[in-house]
């Protein structure tokens, strides 16, 4: 059984950084690429960024590039999300997700770690 568990969130002020951790147990890790995405009260799953199963390619949606860095340490079975400049709009509830490489959907989810960001 494939479990994903998001954890490193809390409160920050507007410029600090903070870095989410994401661990994939059930499965051989490279089996996954994995991605990152963040929810608002009231609108839809958005997407951040992802990696692939090597952690050679990365993107990132616009709002977020140069700013944040998702990296992957596959002896330890976890990726990463730094962030960095953060900024009262990236409050949000980020979730970790794997999906296996090739596949276009994302299967297994992490239960969300709220991310806010004070002014």
């Amino acid at each position: 059984q494939v479990k994903v568990v998001d954890s490193g969130g809390g409160l920050v002020r507007s410029g600090d950084a903070l870095r989410l951790s994401c661990v994939v147990t059930g499965r051989t890790f490279r089996d996954f690429a994995m991605g990152w995405f963040r929810q608002t009260p009231g609108k839809e799953r958005m997407f951040v960024g992802d990696i692939n199963w090597r952690g050679s390619v990365t993107t990132y949606t616009d709002s977020v590039k140069g700013r944040f860095t998702i990296s992957r340490d596959n002896a330890k079975d976890t990726v990463y999300l730094q962030m960095d400049h953060l900024q009262t709009e990236d409050t949000a509830v980020y979730y970790c997700a794997a999906k296996y490489s090739g596949a276009i959907d994302y299967d297994y989810w992490g239960q969300g770690v709220q991310v806010t960001v004070s002014s």
